[in-house]
């Protein structure tokens, strides 16, 4: 199979020739999604609500918690 010089890939138009100047296939079944609901597809979402909040509320209480650990450490 033919190589790129530069990078040692095959050339894409060698190897899918007999397809890549076909036209693209459009659907005459399901009609054409628009761009906003196939971002939404795809958008992050929050499966777990209110983790972030309970995740912060941890972080703050272990870090309170931590010095007073260092300063009872200290004394040891």
């Amino acid at each position: 199979m033919p190589y790129n010089d530069n990078k040692k890939e095959m050339d894409a138009r060698t190897v899918y020739g007999d397809i890549i100047d076909l036209p693209h296939h459009q659907s005459t079944k399901h009609p054409h999604m628009s761009l906003y609901d196939r971002a939404a597809q795809f958008a992050p979402f929050a499966a777990l609500t209110g983790y972030e909040d309970l995740i912060n509320d941890e972080a703050q209480l272990s870090h309170e918690d931590t010095s007073f650990e260092l300063e009872t450490f200290d004394d040891i």
